[in-house]
């Protein structure tokens, strides 16, 4: 067979298969949105939910969930940046190095379940965090380091090396190069990667089973005291996320619309989610707009 032939199978057989994964992931999609929008309603945000009657909502599960990812980037994104100025700027290049990166890829590999887990036995009984916001917060940390230290890391490394070297030439210590030329020019990048991470965070579930719990007390949401027990910023109180709600519904729910419910919670986490992609190319694109000028 002709090389010219063999070029067109191979296209043709590429762009059949990429349409087969599209169709699949979009028809995937289209089913859990269209059997989920007709039951979201203001109602459905902004009430609690129920446990035998009809009617409840996912309003504290969602902010659970919106209060997990701000927890565990606080913790995440400063390891994962002085990770990756590590590798990108002053790590050289042995065995050492080449370990640390292995480490990482093995970590980003490890299953949701085995981290939740860990965080059981360590931060809820090692710590005495018990079944907690903070313990989920730790677990989703280590799950979200790899990814997050690569993205912070390839966005470093996007910065030309020549404006590395006239930073060095005009005198300046290499620290002082990295925080003052590098760091804002890869700033967009290392933004879009934390956002990217956030929406994988919002849709865990496994490993918050075993760290977050699966129940949420009853809160108040004018008590701004993050130490009261019935605080809705207390990072100590157990917390039921979006994520667990779906699978607690479906798997025991014992309320008569628990099929509305999981179908509801699952597209609202879907548009969440894609929410989060969408902001964060926008909020890139912003960004280097303005450093562009």
């Amino acid at each position: 067979m002709r090389p010219e032939k063999v070029d067109r199978l191979a296209t043709v057989i590429i762009l059949t298969l990429t349409g087969l994964v599209g169709l699949v992931l979009f028809a995937l999609l289209a089913y859990l949105l269209l059997s989920g929008i007709p039951h979201i309603s203001w109602h459905f945000l902004t009430s609690s939910a129920e446990s035998f009657r009809s009617g409840g909502g996912i309003r504290d599960q969602l902010f659970n969930s919106l209060y997990l990812v701000v927890l565990t980037l606080i913790v995440s994104i400063p390891l994962a940046l002085c990770a990756a100025i590590y590798l990108s700027e002053y790590a050289p290049d042995n065995r050492w190095t080449n370990l640390l990166r292995l480490a990482i890829e093995v970590l980003s590999s490890l299953p949701s379940v085995v981290v939740g887990l860990f965080g059981y036995l360590v931060f809820v009984l090692q710590w005495g965090l018990d079944f907690s916001l903070l313990a989920g917060a730790l677990a989703l940390t280590i799950l979200n380091l790899p990814i997050l230290t690569r993205a912070c890391e390839d966005a470093l490394c996007q910065v030309p090396y020549l404006q590395r070297q006239a930073g060095l030439g005009l005198g300046m210590s290499k620290w002082r190069v990295t925080t003052k030329i590098v760091l804002p020019a890869a700033l967009p990048g290392i933004i879009t990667g934390a956002i990217l991470s956030a929406g994988r965070i919002f849709g865990e579930a496994a490993a918050l089973i075993y760290t977050a719990g699966q129940s949420s007390p009853a809160i108040s949401y004018t008590d701004w005291n993050p130490f009261s027990p019935t605080s809705f910023l207390n990072p100590l109180r157990p917390a039921e996320t979006l994520a667990v709600h779906i699978w607690k519904v479906n798997s025991e729910g014992l309320v008569p619309d628990a099929r509305a419910v999981s179908n509801g919670s699952a597209a609202v986490l879907i548009l969440t989610i894609l929410i989060f992609n969408l902001l964060a190319r926008y909020i890139g694109y912003l960004i280097k707009r303005r450093l562009a000028k």
